[in-house]
């Protein structure tokens, strides 16, 4: 008897346990047994018997005299709700305690009652005046649940109460309350439409409520009534913006996808091309006088509205939000609104988001498919996120396969060709018959791969699995038709393993290609139809209709092998089963044998079948998702739903800003730098400029580093050990050490040089106090790029000692600065109107400073001497940094004089390692000045791509007229020849300019023996190496000139060779150090010319220049 007790005991506190759901609405639950609850306990009814009457059980609960006996049953109640079972049946008894006083009970009820109100109207009509006693209940919980139930009572009788107690519900002090009434508008809009009217009038009551919990609901409810009608939030539109962060995660979703609609009706396109971004705009937010703004707006092409990017501000820090919806909100919203350099700060946060389940991994990877067809740039940084793993589902795998081949460009596509050599072996079948489609597409949009890409393809014939040799022939067959005349091998090819193929719709390619290209194979065509005459009953349909195609065009072609064929095979296609065929069979026959009924048809018989087919576009699925909102249901069905709302376009001209001044509350302000814009002056302080500047710059890098801190975290592995910088303006990522070093922007060590020397005995301590203890990145004043950060000792250290604090150089002794000094002795000084020095941190430049007078300045023989022999720590040793033997100059204009109103600029590459970064190419710039008058501030402006690494020449303060500079730059154009554009800035101007390099000053020269040579290129074969023979203009065929023209194209090393006929040169590519072999095989008056390196765009390219420098004269 002890053992039943402890089991039946054991029996209820688990069915204690499984009422979680009545914690959650504030019950408490009793640990004591009730006496009848113990009698219950002790009833000697067997299992199948309580099982059947457990309905009749609660029902004597629920009707007994005892609160006790009545919650219990209740919580029993909700508990089977919670598992899904139906108990319904007990709603009359359940409905009679809704006039219970019991708190604990009524709530219980209430839960009972919304869920089962709509099914039973009838007997929930009959309470109808116990709730709305409710409504007047002292408890929120209890009002906020009567309203509930009101609402869910679906019959139109009671509309006119509902209405009522929504009305009241609306103004009553409890939020919880207010935020119920929005949910009950949106019922009863859905019950009766003709409500409509004064739904509207509380939607804009509520709009108007200031707390965090009822702003969700309301704007839901509105986008359910009345999404037209945008008047109504004009007031309430900042207050929605700067509430933004405090609302709950699904209210977030809905308030930002309103805004997206909103502020596509409200704000100007900001993708114009003179767009200007600057942080002063936002002092319009706060002005009164809407003359000033007006004249301010006339005076600028484009200057973003303030209500614009406070709705941009106000979102971003929600891109670090756990809720993915919301993230994916944000990323829609920056997607439709910002402008473009700025929509690159949501990458980081969707890339994260694929590490989560898979069905959100779906939605997100079809988004950024869509976002990677018109930007690339911004996912190429992240393209290894997008590798295909082993444990993807087949619809995660194609969509990364998808993503990965709208990134492919002629700088990565080696590396995801290779990764799709491997993909291509995939167990899953689906996948990789979409990889080779994706390879299709690659060799179509990449015209240097195509070749590459077909003999992959024509290896992949051999595969032993049928849907890959099926696939690739699909895929060889559109890539023919794009340049069929090169090909024909490929066809031979296809037609002798046409046996072995079963697959319907890769025999039917091949069938095509045979009819179409049957002039090129004359042999091959008509022994390939009588193979298929033998086989037609047993063949697929789709064959079938190719091989009748195939007998019409050999009889056009050849009738006199094929007459007979062709007749046979129409004869097997007039009773084929299939109607098709049959209909086929007919029109053929009419078409090319000549007969009366016929008449002059069979004239134009050629023109019709052997006319020429336009190529096919091998396109991404994704390509026409982008007009659907991002993020939307029917963005990722490719399909419009029911309720989608279309974007609007851009208005040509912004409405009134004025409709959405109110009582104004102050937003959270966060720092934006200016992007090319000079500095506005500052008011006299009491403190000196140069610490206010230092503070400010504490500052700044503090926020920005504490930012960038918190969105890395967020970000996880994926961020490495860079700091991202989250300022929307900025023009680039920085590439240095994650803001480790301890210094002060360019800005103020340029600025207030003079200030800082007079001050460094008297304001030591204060100066190291002021200073940022963490900054993001070396940068100079523009934002444009690493700046080295070292005393000058560094110039002839490691690279490393960038992050060296600056109290050293502080602190040198006058000795030691003297000596810095004479190392660079030749350098001229700038003379401006202040005497400023020049900064001894600016001496590692190594570019020289300009002058006031009009001689041109250039570097000295002696640093230039020095700067040969240096040896960089991160270059590999088999890289030799000299001079090649032959380094002709030449000179690209970058900027004319006409168009630079004045200045005009030309680069050349000087084939010299960069001391910035390895990874760079050096170029130098010159700068002259053409006008009559000075130019002042010459500087790089902003940047396009906006991640563009380029290490800037610092600041020309001064360039008299017809005086020249030489400056060096570094730019990381990452093996690709993709021009580097970017703006040259003077004080009043800014000119867009662009550096294009040639492939051959991509490349360093290395130097090997010849032994090493042959064995570096005998690991290069394959889909590595690309070859052509050439006819060698008489004038090139001495080793000399031969040395002299590859020189000229490429910086590469020359190897020393054993045979006359045979010459070598060997480099590797900059950016990745990649190995580039060149050999020219000499054979009479031709040479066979050989590339073997990882980058085949690379290796395309420099084929190209070598074969035109090699032929020509």
């Amino acid at each position: 008897m002890d053992v039943c007790f402890s089991l039946r005991s054991e029996a209820v506190g688990a069915m204690r346990a499984a009422l979680v759901s009545a914690e959650s609405l504030q019950l408490t639950l009793k640990t004591e047994l009730s006496q009848e609850e113990q009698a219950l306990t002790h009833t000697d009814s067997s299992p199948k018997e309580e099982h059947k009457a457990g309905n009749e059980d609660l029902k004597e609960m629920l009707e007994s005299n005892k609160e006790s006996l009545k919650l219990e049953a209740m919580k029993r109640i909700v508990g089977l709700i919670a598992k899904g079972k139906n108990a319904s049946e007990l709603f009359p008894a359940v409905v009679k305690n809704v006039a219970s006083k019991n708190i604990e009970l009524k709530k219980l009820v209430y839960v009972y009652l919304v869920r089962y109100a709509e099914e039973q109207q009838d007997l929930a009509l009959l309470s109808i005046s116990t709730f709305q006693r409710a409504l007047k209940d002292p408890n929120q919980f209890i009002r906020a649940s009567a309203l509930r139930v009101l609402s869910s009572i679906r019959v139109p009788i009671i509309v006119p109460i509902m209405m009522l107690a929504i009305k009241e519900a609306a103004a009553d002090l409890s939020p919880y309350v207010r935020k119920t009434a929005a949910h009950a508008i949106q019922k009863l809009f859905s019950l009766d439409p003709d409500q409509k009217e004064q739904l509207i009038e509380v939607i804009e009551k509520l709009l108007k409520d200031k707390s965090t919990l009822v702003a969700g609901s309301v704007v839901m409810a509105f986008e359910e009534v009345c999404p037209d009608r945008i008047d109504l939030i004009h007031k309430n539109y900042r207050k929605l913006c700067n509430l933004l962060v405090d609302v709950e995660e699904w209210g977030q979703v809905v308030i930002i996808s309103m805004l997206t609609r909103y502020a596509r009706t409200q704000f100007i396109s900001p993708w114009q091309e003179d767009a200007m971004f600057d942080e002063n705009n936002e002092k319009a937010f706060y002005d009164s006088d809407s003359e000033e703004k007006q004249g301010h707006m006339e005076s600028k092409p484009y200057i973003m509205d303030p209500d614009h990017r406070l709705l941009l501000r106000n979102t971003k820090p929600l891109l670090q939000s756990r809720n993915t919806a919301v993230v994916m909100s944000v990323a829609q919203l920056y997607w439709h609104l910002a402008p473009k350099h700025e929509v690159s700060i949501v990458t980081k946060s969707l890339v994260r988001l694929l590490r989560s389940h898979r069905e959100v991994q779906y939605v997100v990877l079809q988004n950024i498919a869509t976002m990677s067809i018109q930007r690339k740039g911004m996912f190429e940084p992240f393209m290894k996120s997008f590798y295909v793993r082993s444990t993807d589902a087949t619809h995660i795998k194609t969509l990364k396969l998808e993503i990965l081949t709208n990134l492919a460009n002629e700088a990565n596509i080696s590396t995801i060709l290779r990764e799709f050599q491997t993909y291509v072996k995939s167990q899953d079948k689906a996948f990789a018959a979409a990889t080779i489609q994706a390879i299709g597409r690659c060799a179509t949009n990449i015209s240097e791969v195509t070749d590459t890409c077909l003999n992959g393809l024509v290896l992949l014939l051999s595969n032993r699995d049928e849907t890959v040799v099926a696939e690739s022939v699909v895929v060889i067959k559109k890539l023919l038709q794009t340049q069929p005349s090169e090909h024909s091998e490929i066809i031979k090819h296809m037609a002798k393993i046409f046996d072995n193929i079963t697959v319907a719709m890769a025999r039917a390619s091949i069938l095509w290609l045979m009819g179409e290209y049957c002039e090129r194979v004359p042999k091959i065509a008509p022994d390939v139809l009588r193979k298929m005459a033998k086989t037609f009953t047993a063949e697929e349909d789709i064959v079938k209709l190719q091989i009748v195609n195939l007998a019409a065009k050999l009889y056009l072609t050849n009738s006199k092998q094929t007459k007979l064929l062709t007749q046979y095979i129409l004869n097997l296609g007039k009773y084929d089963q299939n109607y098709d065929i049959r209909d086929r069979t007919r029109f053929i026959r009419q078409l090319i044998v000549p007969s009366e009924k016929s008449g002059s048809l069979n004239k134009y018989a050629r023109r019709i079948l052997l006319a020429s087919k336009p190529a096919p576009v091998l396109e991404s699925a994704f390509k026409d998702r982008d007009r659907y909102q991002l993020g939307t249901l029917s963005h990722s069905l490719n399909t419009k739903v029911g309720g989608y709302q279309e974007l609007s376009d851009w208005p040509v001209v912004a409405p009134d800003p004025c409709v959405r001044n109110v009582e104004v509350v102050e937003p959270v302000k966060e720092w934006v730098p200016s992007v090319g814009k000079a500095k506005q002056p500052k008011s006299e302080k009491f403190y000196s400029d140069d610490e206010d500047e230092k503070e400010e710059d504490a500052s700044d890098s503090g926020s920005e580093d504490s930012s960038s801190s918190s969105s890395s975290s967020s970000s996880g592995e994926e961020s490495g050990s860079e700091s991202e910088e989250e300022s929307s303006e900025e023009s680039e990522k920085t590439s240095s050490d994650s803001g480790k070093s301890s210094s002060e922007s360019e800005e103020s060590s340029s600025e207030s040089e003079s200030e800082q020397k007079k001050k460094k005995k008297t304001k030591k301590a204060p100066q190291k106090k002021n200073k940022p203890t963490v900054a993001d990145s070396d940068s100079d004043e523009n934002g444009n790029g690493p700046v080295a950060q070292a005393s000058s000792s560094s110039v002839e250290s490691s690279s490393g000692s960038e992050t060296d604090s600056e109290d050293d150089s502080d602190s040198d002794s006058p000795t030691v600065q003297k000596k810095k000094k004479s190392q660079v002795k030749s350098k001229p000084k700038v003379e401006v109107k202040s005497k400023k020095e020049v900064s001894l941190l600016d001496l590692d430049d190594f570019t020289p400073a300009p002058t006031s007078a009009p001689k041109p300045a250039f570097l000295s023989s002696s640093l230039l001497s020095d700067l040969e022999g240096l040896s960089l720590s991160n270059v590999s040793s088999t890289i030799q940094v000299t001079t090649p033997s032959f380094g002709p100059v030449k000179t690209y204009e970058l900027l004319h004089h006409m168009t630079g109103k004045g200045l005009s600029a030309k680069y050349h590459f000087p084939r010299q390692p960069c001391l910035y970064q390895p990874s760079m190419v050096a170029v130098q710039v010159t700068l002259t000045n053409s006008s009559d008058h000075s130019l002042e501030e010459i500087h790089i402006g902003g940047r396009n791509p906006a991640s563009l690494n380029i290490h800037c020449f610092n600041t020309i303060e001064l360039l008299e007229p017809e005086a020249s500079v030489t400056v060096s730059m570094g730019i990381d154009f990452s093996d690709s020849t993709q021009a580097a554009n970017f703006q040259l800035c003077t004080k009043e101007d800014q000119f867009n300019v662009s550096i294009q390099p040639a492939v051959g000053e991509l490349l360093m020269p290395s130097t090997m023996t010849e032994p090493d040579f042959c064995k570096e290129q005998s690991k290069l074969l394959g889909m590595n190496e690309t070859s052509a023979t050439i006819t060698m203009a008489t004038a090139n065929t001495s080793s000399q000139t031969i040395r002299k023209q590859v020189l000229s194209v490429a910086n590469v090393g020359v190897v020393s060779s054993s045979q006359n006929d045979f010459h070598r040169f060997a480099g590797r590519t900059v950016s990745s150090g990649a190995l580039v072999l060149v050999s020219l095989e000499l054979k009479d008056s031709t040479a066979l010319l050989t590339i073997n390196t990882e980058k085949s765009v690379v290796a395309s390219m420099l084929l190209r220049d070598l074969k035109q420098a090699l032929t020509q004269a």
